[in-house]
C-alpha cells in the first residue's frame, strides 16, 4: 500500500484542489492515475501485490477474465490481465450512456470476472460494469483498483484495492471548497 501511494506522489498522479468528481461530488483531492498508468514499470509496481493476493484468493483458479470500465479501468485491467495470464477486455457507454461491450468483446455465461478500476468512489461505474456482465450471464469474482477513496461503501465480492486514501468529498451544495469561493475543476473523463 505504501508503495503505490510513493508511486502516485512520484508520478503526480495524486493532485490537491478542488475538483469534480465523475460521481458529481466535489473534494479537495483527485486521483489522476492515468498519469501513474502511463509509465508501465509503474504500473506494473502498483499492481502487482493486488495480482498477488488475486493468484492466493480460493477463486483464482475460477476467473475468466479481467474487464475495466473505460476510461480509467481500461489499462487496469489490462495489466491485471497481463500479470495473471488472463485475457483483459474494457466496457464503454453506448449512445445511450450505458455500459456495453463492443469491438468484439464477449461475456459468455458462467464466465468469471475480476471488474478492474483505476479509482473507486462511489461504485458507480464498477457497478454498472457489474449490471452488465450480469445481464449477460457471466458472475463477478471480485473487484480490484489502484485507488479506494470510497469512504467505506461496501462491496460485495472480494476487494482488491492497491491503496486505500482518505480523501474529502462532499455533495456540491455542501462544498466547502465552493463556500470558500475556490473554482472547481473537472479533469475526469466522464460527462455528468
Amino acid at each position: 500500500m505504501e508503495n503505490t501511494l510513493a508511486l502516485l506522489r512520484e508520478s503526480g498522479a495524486m493532485l490537491e484542489g478542488h475538483f469534480l468528481l465523475s460521481s458529481g461530488r466535489h473534494s479537495s483531492r483527485y486521483f489522476q492515475c492515468a498519469k501513474l498508468l502511463a509509465r508501465p514499470r509503474m504500473a506494473e509496481a502498483a499492481l502487482a501485490e493486488v495480482c498477488e493476493k488475486i493468484r492466493r484468493h480460493p477463486l483464482a483458479g475460477e476467473i475468466s477474465a479481467v474487464i475495466g470500465p473505460a476510461m480509467g479501468g481500461i489499462i487496469v485491467a489490462y495489466e491485471i490481465g497481463r500479470q495473471l495470464g488472463l485475457p483483459a477486455i474494457f466496457a464503454e457507454r453506448g449512445e445511450n450512456g450505458a455500459m456495453q461491450l463492443r469491438r468484439g468483446f464477449e461475456a459468455r455465461p458462467g464466465q468469471k470476472f475480476i471488474i478492474a478500476e483505476d479509482v473507486i468512489t462511489t461504485g458507480k461505474s464498477y457497478g454498472e460494469c457489474a449490471a452488465l456482465l450480469e445481464s449477460l450471464g457471466a458472475e463477478v469474482a471480485a473487484l480490484a483498483c489502484v485507488v479506494d477513496r470510497s469512504s467505506g461503501h461496501g462491496v460485495p465480492w472480494p476487494f482488491f484495492p492497491a491503496c486505500k486514501v482518505e480523501a474529502e468529498d462532499w455533495a456540491a451544495q455542501d462544498c466547502a471548497l465552493c463556500k470558500a469561493g475556490i473554482p472547481v475543476v473537472k479533469p475526469g473523463s466522464r460527462k455528468i
